[in-house]
């Protein structure tokens, strides 16, 4: 009698030790890998409950990581806006200018931060009485097509990255320096890929309309980002649209700066929860609050720390994407000629031009985006 193979019979409902839906699956929340440690302690899982792929998740974060940069983006362009004016060698010298009447008046420290950013403030109002309010949205069409691929591929990317690199290179274990290689590599990957479209966010932004304070004697050099993209081929060539390039990859260091902040800090709200739960107490209002807005926090803590230390570049990278001179030359033609002109012309306070706008923009926006990213991931159930 020819023996059949032997199959194993998977439990069901009426089982007495069958455990079904209460097996705890821990999910990575970056790649949708199943962490192994999750289901070894119950052997007999049911098939419908084996996650597939390690990309089987990978849309939920795509989507959210786009909807997250895009809110941000939405909700902070006009300082956006701000800080890229502020950030060029044209405003520069308009401060220059009408700082020259405060020459001789002593300013204690908080006198000048005041004085910072009531000045802030007025070049704001001044964009908008000039201007319109539409201008204090410009650049946000590009800035918005950039936005969604740019979070997209940079979360995507770090995340796969990061589990590929500390599979193969650490034993499966994550650490710092698997956090930086992946941050690193997220970053390239994205500058890469998004450099033109932050090329014509930047140039529409400066490309201030003039009619008002010449009397109408000038007129804006492009009429939109389809007109700024064919004028660029035309005169700069394809190169053009890569300028800022060198600036863009040494603002690498930030973003990976600020994910490996960020890994440390949810490594340590994690542990908060750990004990949290090991206690056996009931959560407070304020265990609630530090679950939902903790990693919100915590991007705007990490971007704080990276922007500050890195900020000089985010200048470098305006500059060399200024539209050229009037002769058809540009001004600056790479990332050391940049920061020694701008050293020698404006001194150090030129290389951190628009700082101000640059932090209350930057850092709510990067607590806007994480912050949306993890509530659009608890929505569509994916875990953490």
């Amino acid at each position: 009698m020819e023996s059949l193979p032997a199959t194993r019979r998977v439990p069901g409902p009426s089982d007495q030790h069958y455990k079904g839906d209460h097996i705890p699956l821990v999910v990575s929340r970056e790649t949708g890998d199943i962490v192994p440690e999750s289901h070894q302690a119950d052997p007999l899982v049911r098939p419908d409950k084996i996650e597939a792929t390690p990309f089987a998740k990978s849309w939920a974060h795509f989507v959210a990581g786009g909807i997250g940069g895009m809110t941000a983006a939405a909700l902070t362009a006009p300082l956006d806006v701000l800080k890229t004016r502020l950030q060029s060698d044209f405003y520069q010298a308009q401060l220059r200018a009408s700082r020259q009447s405060h020459v001789g008046v002593p300013l204690n420290p908080i006198r000048a931060a005041w004085y910072h950013f009531s000045e802030t403030g007025q070049i704001l109002s001044a964009v908008y009485r000039q201007e319109g309010p539409r201008a204090l949205f410009k650049g946000l069409g590009p800035n918005l097509v950039g936005v969604v691929p740019a979070r997209s591929i940079n979360f995507f990317t770090y995340g796969n990255g990061k589990r590929l690199i500390a599979k193969y290179f650490n034993n499966g274990q994550e650490g710092t320096w698997v956090h930086l290689s992946a941050g690193v590599l997220a970053g390239i990957v994205t500058s890469t890929a998004t450099n033109p479209i932050w090329m014509v966010k930047t140039r529409l932004q400066l490309d201030k309309n003039v009619a008002a304070e010449s009397g109408g004697v000038t007129r804006r050099q492009y009429q939109n980002s389809y007109d700024c993209i064919r004028q660029i081929l035309r005169n700069e060539g394809l190169r053009g649209l890569y300028k800022g390039m060198s600036a863009s990859y040494l603002g690498v260091a930030e973003s990976t700066l600020q994910w490996v902040l960020y890994e440390r800090m949810k490594t340590a709200l994690a542990l908060r929860e750990e004990k949290i739960v090991q206690s056996g107490r009931q959560k407070t209002w304020w265990d609630h609050a530090v679950n939902w807005t903790g990693n919100a926090g915590a991007a705007g803590g990490a971007k704080l720390v990276a922007a500050i230390l890195t900020y000089p570049h985010e200048v470098a990278r305006t500059r060399l994407r200024q539209a050229p001179m009037d002769g058809g030359k540009p001004k600056y033609t790479g990332l050391i000629q940049c920061f020694k002109l701008v050293f020698k012309e404006e001194g150090m306070a030129g290389l951190y031009g628009g700082m101000t706008p640059h932090m209350l923009r930057t850092v709510p926006s990067a607590a806007i985006m994480f912050g949306m990213y993890e509530a659009i991931l608890r929505l569509l159930g994916t875990p953490s």
